[in-house]
Formats: C-alpha cells, structure tokens, sequence
C-alpha cells in the first residue's frame, strides 16, 4: 500500500488543529453515519469495539450535556453543530461471540472485572483517536476534550451505568480565526528510544 501524499498527512495530521469554534451548518446525518463507518475499522484487541458513540446534535440533548460541562467547554461545545460522547461499554464482551468469533472470549472478560475495564478503556479511547482521524478526512474539524463531569454525563445519558464516558469531541467546519498558538510537540529523542 502506498503512502498517504504530503496533502492528506497535512490534513490528518501536521495542518490540523483543535478547534474551538465552528461555522452553525449542522452536520447531516449521513456524514455522521459514514463518519462510524469509517471509524469501525480501525483495529482493537480481539476486535472488542467498546466504543459506543452518542452524537448530540439537537437543543434537548445539548441541554441534557450542559450541566455536565466544565465552565471553559460550555460555550463552544453549546455552539458546536455537534459534540460527540465518546463512551465505552462495560460489557463489551457480550459482542465478542459474534465479533471475535475465533473462540470463546467472553467468558475471560465476563470473570475479571478490572480486565474488563482496562480492555474497554484503552481500546475506546483508541476508537476515539480513530474517530477524529475519521473526521478529519471527511473534512470535519475536531475539538477534543475532557473538561467535564463524568458523573452527571453519565447520569444523564446512560443511567442504566452499562455505558462509561470517556472524553467528548466537538466537530463541524472550524473557524481558523479561533484555534489558539499551536503548541510545541517534544522531539523523538525526547519521545522516543529504539531498544
């Protein structure tokens, strides 16, 4: 497979930025739908995909999310066309018969808890890198952030407790005007050893 050329990596990557404000043009609900389906390939242990998406887009749901935000995130995320909740379900496993059809996982998960939950957690959030890559290459700009109370979030979008937030991201056209000094990154020698 040949690389990405220097116009995609800058997008996905190097010239892409956080953003904090965003054009009002509301994000149809086939570039949502296409958005996941983009993300669902991205790889996870024993293919697991414990990431479970809520795309808050209407005023009854930004209501619902507001009291959960940080005073920082209230603004741009009440602003944003929409604000994804990026959560993890605990029993993720109960999928796996029909995800992971190899063998019988489940059984693992299902017995230890804290496996559980550690499994959930690291391959939702590489679920929810994969969503902002995904967005990004559809055109969308992202605002990735925690700032927020994972509690009442919780409370109010998943109160049967299966589901677990995990950190939100806005999206929609951003407005370069509003992205603050880009930040420096450490260096690979900072970063990084070849053992």
């Amino acid at each position: 497979m040949p690389a990405l050329n220097s116009e995609a990596l800058d997008q996905l990557f190097v010239a892409a930025r956080t953003h904090n404000a965003f054009a009002p043009e509301p994000i149809p609900e086939a570039t949502l739908r296409r958005l996941y389906d983009l993300m669902k390939w991205g790889p996870t242990s024993m293919n697991c995909q414990p990431a479970r998406l809520v795309f808050v887009t209407t005023s009854a749901g930004k209501a619902l999310l507001a009291p959960a935000l940080s005073p920082g995130n209230l603004e741009k995320t009440m602003a944003a066309p929409a604000t994804v909740i990026i959560a993890t379900d605990r029993r993720f496993y109960d999928h796996l018969p029909t995800l992971f059809p190899g063998y019988d996982a489940r059984p693992t998960f299902a017995a230890d808890a804290a496996l559980a939950a550690s499994t959930a957690f690291r391959n939702g959030t590489l679920q929810g890198a994969y969503l902002i890559l995904a967005a990004r290459a559809l055109g969308l700009d992202c605002g990735p952030m925690s700032g927020f109370d994972a509690g009442k979030l919780d409370a109010a979008f998943f109160p049967d407790g299966r589901y677990q937030a995990n950190f939100l991201c806005n999206l929609g056209i951003g407005d370069p005007a509003a992205v603050h000094p880009r930040g420096p990154r450490l260096s690979f020698e900072q970063a990084c050893r070849i053992a």
